[in-house]
């Protein structure tokens, strides 16, 4: 009898594996894959002013198609523990429900993925095919340990992928709410005015950057940047900080600061966008205002996995199981997927993310049996397909 859902997310929840702490979680892991006959490595990836995080590479199989879900185990920190309804690392049930950091961000998603993958394996242990996991330990982190470096480190040894299933969560209310198939890209500019300080009684002997900094930003936001695509929304610019830091009501402040992020669809790059940016701040000012624009640099590149056969086999596994037509949507903030989608067409779905990052996270032990029962049929179409 192969390990439930449940079973496996209680043991996952109780490794108190906070960013970037593997906290057992990842040896859980490859205690159970290699059981099951998968090929399993750990590699270990650091950089200069990070800390060294722990990661996960497995394989069952060796023939083409090759269907990986990828994910992590890292988690953010509890906070007061005090103000749980159960220990966040202990992996209690109450009311149906699993409680732990984690549980639906992302250790509820990862033991569906295994128990479907296990389940299937063990249905058909010499079906034509693949199947893999991509477990990072650096997601709610840097994510420079992460994702990118165990892609380059599986290319490295010759691993291609076919298609990729995601388990972060995806649903606003219900199992069976939202594919992600794409994600916008993310880019935050900086904004400095240079004035000149002064005596507000003697306005002529100093030069205010506030009116100036006024002008800019009125200038980034007078015009929409777009209007949408078929598959994004229209891309937005938020205006985040404005400062002076001036405490003093009776000085003119010598400069003014502004942030702004831009959560950007799939007509910008990082590049066009930066160049309209520059474009509108310059013809705002004009010859009267004087200003530095810096971008910060940005790995969140919007993408899209377009509607196709591998989508379809996953909407189809959601409505059998659930009975709901999944919306194909990009929206929310960005994911691993836009470093894996350089490798292979990548869809996300997993759990209801409302309690996610909150005290009391917690997932429905029946949203773990259905979810791990759309991952089965996902596995059943996609090598029935292949064969």
């Amino acid at each position: 009898m192969e390990p439930s859902p449940l079973f496996l997310a209680q043991s996952l929840l109780r490794c108190p594996s906070v960013t970037p702490e593997e906290g057992g979680a990842l040896a859980f892991i490859e205690g159970v894959l290699k059981e099951a006959g998968f090929e399993v490595h750990r590699p270990v990836f650091s950089e200069p002013g990070t800390p060294d995080v722990e990661n996960l590479y497995a394989r069952y199989g060796s023939d083409e198609p090759y269907l990986l879900f990828a994910g992590h185990t890292d988690v953010v920190p509890p906070g007061d523990a005090s103000r749980w309804s159960h220990d966040p690392f202990s992996g209690e049930i109450h009311g149906g429900e699993l409680y732990g950091r984690g549980a639906v961000d992302m250790k509820g998603g990862i033991a569906c993925m295994m128990a479907a993958a296990l389940d299937f394996i063990h249905g058909d242990p010499g079906f034509k095919g693949s199947i893999g996991f991509l477990i990072t330990g650096d997601e709610e982190g840097p994510a420079i340990n992460g994702t990118v470096k165990l892609l380059e480190w599986a290319k490295g040894r010759g691993e291609r992928f076919d298609h990729c299933i995601l388990g972060e969560p995806t649903n606003p209310n219900q199992l069976g709410d939202m594919i992600k198939i794409g994600r916008r890209g993310s880019l935050t500019g900086r904004i400095v005015v240079e004035g000149c300080q002064g005596h507000v009684a003697y306005p002529h002997l100093a030069d205010n950057p506030i009116p100036g900094m006024m002008r800019l930003l009125s200038g980034l936001l007078s015009e929409p940047l777009d209007h949408g695509t078929e598959h994004f929304d229209a891309s937005n610019l938020e205006v985040t900080t404005v400062d002076v830091g001036n405490p003093a009501s009776n000085v003119i402040p010598a400069e003014a600061r502004a942030t702004f992020n831009i959560r950007f669809n799939d007509l910008w790059t990082p590049q066009s966008l930066e160049e309209e940016i520059d474009r509108r701040l310059r013809e705002a000012a004009g010859n009267t205002v004087r200003y530095r624009l810096t971008m910060d640099p940005t790995n969140a590149v919007a993408f899209l996995t377009p509607p196709n056969a591998f989508v379809g086999f996953v909407a189809d596994a959601i409505k059998a199981e659930t009975g709901f037509q999944p919306k194909l949507s990009t929206t929310g903030g960005t994911s691993d997927a836009r470093f894996i989608v350089k490798d292979c067409p990548v869809v996300e779905f997993g759990l209801v993310g409302q309690t996610m990052h909150q005290i009391d996270e917690r997932v429905p032990v029946a949203d773990l049996d259905r979810l791990t029962g759309i991952y089965r049929k996902v596995l059943d179409a996609y090598f029935a397909a292949a064969s």
